[in-house]
C-alpha cells in the first residue's frame, strides 16, 4: 500500500507573514488577504508576482471548472 508524504502545514503564521511567502516558498495563496496585504505594503515587485499568481490560480481553476462541465454534460446523456 503506498504512502503519502505529508507536506508541512502552512498555518496563520505562514498566512500572515505574506511578503516572506511571496519571496521565500514560491506560491503565495491568492486569498483577498493576501492581495490587500501585497498592496498595503506598497512594493510593486511584490504586488506583480501577487498578481501574477492570482491570475495563474484563477486561470487554472476555470480550466477545471470548464472540463467539470463538459464531464456533467456527457454525463447527463
Amino acid at each position: 500500500m503506498a504512502t503519502r508524504k505529508s507536506q508541512p502545514q502552512t498555518g496563520g503564521a505562514a498566512r500572515k507573514s505574506a511578503g516572506s511567502a511571496a519571496t521565500g516558498s514560491g506560491a503565495l495563496p491568492p486569498y483577498g488577504q493576501g492581495i490587500r496585504e501585497a498592496i498595503a505594503r506598497g512594493d510593486a515587485g511584490e504586488m506583480k508576482r501577487v498578481a501574477a499568481s492570482a491570475r495563474k490560480y484563477v486561470k487554472d481553476v476555470q480550466a477545471a471548472l470548464d472540463k467539470l462541465d463538459q464531464a456533467l454534460g456527457s454525463a447527463g446523456k
